[in-house]
């Protein structure tokens, strides 16, 4: 019994996925002051990265890219300045 509990946990821990932009709870940045998905791709190119993806999730922009070593990362920018907030491998 305990081992069928603690794989039930396991696989209900598993499949909850994890997201990026989380730990910054909504940034309440006003949807004027946003800058345009091309914008922000336009940012964090210019900070070394080579986006995949890209869409909004919790008042921010999450973003799946490669940094210029190739490391994929999953992170968060900043709505209003592109500015990196977090990422993982």
């Amino acid at each position: 019994m305990k081992t069928l509990l603690a794989v039930s946990l396991f696989t209900i821990a598993a499949a909850t996925p994890a997201f990026a932009c989380d730990d910054y709870g909504r940034l309440n940045v006003p949807a004027n002051e946003w800058l345009s998905i091309p914008e922000v791709i336009q940012k964090l190119e210019g900070q070394g990265y080579k986006v995949y993806e890209i869409e909004v999730d919790d008042g921010a922009y999450e973003f799946e890219a490669t940094t210029a070593s190739g490391v994929r990362v999953e992170a968060c920018a900043h709505p209003a300045t592109g500015e990196v907030l977090k990422g993982r491998r």
